[in-house]
């Protein structure tokens, strides 16, 4: 390494300076025969070429009258120096000494250990406050390291912010990006009710529930009412129409009402039967039968059903106390012709052989059950085999199927296990042809 290239506060006398690098010794070592003295790098590098000889006095040259000058090289250590960045106003001046220790230690002993702490104790923060330096985010800016501080805080672009809304950390040249989707950004009302600094994420619900302003629709909307207004202007309309939302309710439930009955309606056709057989369980007998006992011709009702796939709606009743010339003593049972939904593809009369049966309930691995059974072929001149019209439900009382008074004496019914469980099994089954259920 040639000598030294630091800016001395004065020009270093001749006898300073190396004659090979024309700058001050580094290291200097002196020629014992002729006295010449030369950076020991420099004198190495010239005798390296193979030239034995003095470059002062070309007189030959022993390596072994060659030695380090000490006293020569701590003359030059003693000289003062300025900053190297004195050109960009660094003021730090100092003996050449404080930058350099002992010759004997590698280089970069010297830097780390001895060097770079001194140097940084010389300084203010421990650096040249006029170096040029990058900014340590990497924007790419370049300037004195007096200006970093000041740049990082307030003027470099890739610096982190808190936005001041959030709190959360951004890059200084993407928090404007941020503001536009901030769930804590400040935004107005749209609906200008005056409300100030709503944060962006409680818009919504401000809108939904407190604004005043925005448009809401009147509560009886599903009732038929129109009205938009206000919020603040609800109360009023609600004053001043509350007649006419009556109306609009009282319609509202008549119609939901004749929904209801078209859906129970629906509900039934799809639960009815339609295979032409009926089992119908009574259950809590003894109550029902104490109760048609206590009430004159009181008439218990199954579920209707079909005799097939789009045929004839029918229903049985039961008097469980009798009716006609079996009231007192037997279980009547009739069948009756609803009105149906494909009444009119139907042949009229209803013309299909009927059997009513009692069920046994007795165990059949123990005794036969012995059902009782009834058959019959309706009467087509019987006006309640006609074709039924729309208006005759199953409850009423005018028109009484068809069927037997005496189908089962009290007496007879409790013989056998025709109620088990205070329960009874009550069948009904219409004989469709084939050709008829094709």
């Amino acid at each position: 390494m040639p000598g030294f290239d630091y800016k001395f506060l004065e020009k270093p006398k001749r006898r300073f300076q190396c004659p090979l690098c024309s700058k001050a010794m580094r290291e200097p070592v002196q020629v014992s025969t002729c006295g010449h003295r030369f950076c020991d790098t420099c004198l190495q590098e010239f005798l390296s070429e193979g030239v034995f000889k003095c470059p002062e006095d070309q007189l030959p040259l022993d390596y072994a009258k060659i030695y380090p000058d000490p006293e020569l090289e701590q003359q030059i250590l003693a000289l003062p120096i300025r900053c190297i960045h004195s050109e960009e106003g660094c003021r730090w001046t100092g003996q050449m000494m404080q930058l350099q220790v002992s010759s004997c230690l590698p280089g970069f002993l010297i830097f780390f250990f001895f060097v770079l702490p001194f140097y940084l104790s010389t300084l203010k923060p421990g650096i040249c406050p006029q170096e040029s330096v990058y900014c340590e985010n990497k924007c790419g800016a370049r300037m004195m390291r007096r200006l970093l501080s000041q740049h990082s805080l307030a003027e470099c672009p890739k610096r982190t912010q808190p936005c001041k809304y959030c709190g959360k950390e951004f890059v200084f040249d993407t928090i404007q990006n941020h503001q536009y989707h901030c769930p804590r950004f400040p935004v107005a009302c749209p609906n200008q009710c005056g409300t100030p600094n709503i944060a962006r994420e409680d818009l919504a619900n401000h809108v939904k529930e407190n604004c005043g302003s925005a448009l809401i629709l009147c509560p009886f909307k599903d009732a038929g009412c129109k009205h938009r207004c206000p919020k603040l202007a609800i109360g009023r309309h609600l004053e001043d129409t509350t007649k006419s939302h009556l109306t609009m309710m009282c319609s509202l439930v008549g119609r939901q009402r004749q929904e209801i009955l078209e859906l129970r309606r629906e509900m039934e056709e799809l639960s009815v039967s339609n295979d032409g057989v009926l089992i119908w369980k009574l259950s809590d007998y003894s109550r029902k039968l104490q109760e048609a006992k206590l009430r004159n011709n009181h008439e218990f009702f199954s579920p209707p059903f079909y005799t097939h796939r789009y045929g004839y709606k029918l229903q049985v009743s039961a008097f469980l106390n009798g009716n006609g010339s079996g009231e007192g003593s037997h279980l009547s049972i009739y069948i009756r012709v609803l009105p149906g939904e494909y009444d009119n593809l139907l042949e009229w009369p209803f013309s299909y052989k009927v059997t009513f049966s009692i069920m046994d309930q007795s165990d059949p691995s123990l005794s036969k059950p012995q059902h009782i059974t009834e058959t019959f072929n309706p009467d087509p001149n019987w006006k309640n085999f006609q074709k039924p019209c729309s208006t005759r439900n199953s409850l009423d009382e005018s028109t009484l199927g068809f069927g037997y008074p005496k189908f089962i004496s009290h007496e007879e019914i409790k013989k056998r296990n025709y109620v088990r469980d205070n329960s009874i099994f009550l069948k009904a089954s219409i004989e469709i042809p084939q050709k008829i259920m094709a």
